[in-house]
This record gives C-alpha cells, structure tokens and sequence, in this order.
C-alpha cells in the first residue's frame, strides 16, 4: 500500500502515455522506450515537435511568473502531466513564498511521481481527479484544502485539453471550472493546432496511445476564454507570449496558441 493508502500504481508500458512521450521530448527520464518511440515518430512527421514543448514550457513558466506579479497567491493545475522542474510551484514560490499549487491529474502514474516530490501537508498537493468531471475538481476536499475560492484563482490548463474530444464537450469542461473562480481568477491555457502545417499524421501516433490528440483551429480555441479577458498580446503561439528573449528559430511553425485571460467582474 501507498502512504495514502491506496495501491501500488501498475505502470502499463506496453502504450505510449501522452505525459511520458511529453517528459521524453523535454529531455526527461520518466519514459519507457514505447513512448520515446512514440516521440520519435512524432518527430519524423512534425520535427518541429521539439521546439514546441519546449517552447509551451518556457510559455507556462512566464504564464506562472505573470499571475503571481498581478498578486494571485493561489494556483490550480488541471492536467499538469508528470513534473518536470521547474515546475509551477518551484516558479511560484521562488516568486512569492507564500504561494498555493494545487495539482490536478487523473493519472494514477503522475500521482505517484509528484507525491515522491511533494509534501502534501504544505502548501502544495497532488490531487487524483478528471478534468472530464469539472465538479468533482473543484469539489474534491483536498483542493479545497489548498484553494480557497473565494479569492482570485489562477487555474492553469496548459496542453492538456487537445487530450479531450469533442464529445466530452471540452468547452463545458472550461466554462464550469471559470464558474467556480471569483472574479480576478486568471485562465493560462494552451492547445495543440494544425493551423501551421497538416499534421494528420502526428494525430495518428496517438491513437496508439492511451488518449487521442484533437487538433483545434485558433477561433475554436479562442472560446474557451469566454467569460475571461484577455491580456495582451491574446492567443498567439507560445514562444510569441510575452518572450522573455529572442524566440528560437522555428518558432513561426509551432504549432501551440497560448494566452492568459482575466476573469470578469
């Protein structure tokens, strides 16, 4: 049994897991070798998959850096994958120590990776649960623990909802979350697109994996921040987000939009 008492996660290698072929492009350790042939595959038929997660990193690490010099001292992560440092707290609390992380995952494997790195009875925590089911988010105990929803909230969705079809009415999904911040609560998001190249193809490899990849166009991401308003420059592609220095070459072809939005009074 686990300290939390449930049982020991049964690790499935024999599917690319889209958290793991992430963790490989980024030069990560937490893969097995069916997701870094996943990652390799992806690469030959959009090589310009290794600029893009990096470049949705550096994104999500200046997203972070934003909400918390507007004063937001509360973040929740929805999706957020197998850690990687730095990662939202370390960036948050390097910031403002008194920062709250609240992560989200409904990956048992995630889970069990952050719990080796976080001290639960802090500041941050790891919590099990589906974006598909937004309520039991935001009504789980031990996010509640952390986030305090009565002020301002800073809810991260970062390359996390091209994982969710159509038919699980991802737009839904979105709109009951924003429901539950206050108003001056913050939307980070990014999404996957093939605005910039036909990418059938990289969606392909992904049927093999344990989630499929729903590309979407810039106007059917741009509604998910109904109800926010966004902070300049808007819904751009991720190196292009408030660059910190000079975007890598390439980045005209990544294909991640990004934005940060503000919830309305």
């Amino acid at each position: 049994m686990t300290q939390d008492g449930t049982r020991p996660v049964e690790i499935d290698t024999s599917k690319p897991h889209p958290a793991r072929i992430y963790d490989y492009l980024l030069g990560g350790k937490d893969n097995y070798e069916v997701d870094r042939q996943a990652g390799d595959q992806l690469a030959a038929v959009a090589p310009e998959v290794w600029i893009s997660v990096r470049a949705n990193r550096g994104f999500l690490q200046r997203a972070v850096r934003h909400v918390i010099d507007s004063g937001v001292r509360q973040i929740l992560d929805v999706g957020t994958g197998l850690p990687t440092s730095p990662n939202v707290h370390e960036i948050a609390q390097e910031a403002e120590a008194d920062v709250r992380v609240a992560y989200v995952d409904n990956d048992p494997i995630v889970k069990a990776h952050a719990d080796a790195l976080l001290n639960r009875a802090g500041t941050t925590s790891i919590v099990l649960a589906d974006l598909r089911d937004p309520k039991s988010v935001v009504e789980h105990p031990e996010v509640r623990r952390i986030i305090d929803f009565d002020q301002p909230v800073a809810l991260f969705l970062v390359a996390i909802l091209h994982f969710i079809r159509d038919a699980e009415e991802p737009e839904r999904i979105v709109a009951t979350l924003r429901d539950a911040l206050p108003a001056g609560s913050f939307l980070v998001l990014s999404h996957a697109t093939d605005d910039y190249a036909e990418r059938s193809a990289a969606q392909a490899i992904y049927n093999n994996a344990t989630a499929s990849m729903n590309l979407r166009p810039r106007a059917r991401i741009e509604r998910f921040f109904e109800g926010f308003e966004l902070v300049e420059p808007g819904l751009v592609q991720v190196p292009f987000w408030r660059p910190d220095g000079t975007p890598p070459e390439g980045s005209a072809q990544i294909g991640f939009y990004g934005a940060v939005g503000v919830k309305k009074a």
